[in-house]
């Protein structure tokens, strides 16, 4: 049984997505070991102590990045993590967190990657005016959404459709995507070759 740890800020649809496929047997052998959030206030807190798993707050303001990165490190071995899956962190890990989880941290980024990195990808998306959008779940490395692609889902972009129409959608593929690359990580059946992550080799 693997050990995942769940870093979040704000509502956690991702969070509560992976604990549902867990329940449902899509993600296999695997437990949420723990929850971290760095506000107080993020409702995914809520939710996971709702559903009876270890949460706990590492408040983030005002600390050096590194300093409070430690924190969450320190915590996230204390419970064995093997796994650590970014759902909605909305801080940039120090380099030294990096270091400490290699090729152990997975993060959700809702575009195509290497298309529209950073925040509000799936405005970007809809304002340049792609036909197709989607999402991607990748490794975290020291630069910012740009690790090694696991798993992309694809999501055409209608004529009718909105920002907003357009990241729901996005959403739906996020949580398929998520569990899918949670199992390829956990089950190890993978190799490099350069950036590309080759699977069953």
């Amino acid at each position: 049984m693997k050990n995942l740890g769940i870093l979040l800020s704000g509502r956690g649809s991702n969070f509560l997505a992976i604990a549902d496929s867990i329940d449902a047997g899509r993600i296999r052998n695997a437990r949420i070991a723990i929850v971290i959030s760095n506000r107080a206030d993020a409702p995914g807190i809520e939710a996971a102590q709702k559903r009876g798993l270890e949460a706990t707050v590492i408040p983030s303001k005002g600390k050096d990045r590194e300093a409070h990165d430690r924190q969450v490190a320190a915590a996230l071995n204390e419970h064995k993590v093997d796994l650590i899956c970014l759902a909605g962190y909305m801080r940039l890990l120090s380099p030294w967190f990096v270091q400490q989880f290699p090729q152990r941290i997975l993060n959700i980024h809702p575009s195509l990657l290497p298309a529209f990195p950073g925040l509000e990808a799936q405005q970007q998306a809809f304002a340049y005016g792609v036909k197709v959008s989607g999402c991607t779940v990748h490794f975290v490395d020291q630069e910012l959404d740009h690790g090694a692609i696991v798993v992309q889902k694809t999501v055409p972009v209608l004529d009718e459709d909105n920002e907003h129409s357009l990241a729901v959608r996005i959403l739906e593929q996020e949580h398929a995507a998520y569990a899918e690359a949670i199992n390829v990580v956990l089950e190890g059946n993978y190799q490099f070759r350069g950036r590309r992550l080759v699977r069953g080799t």
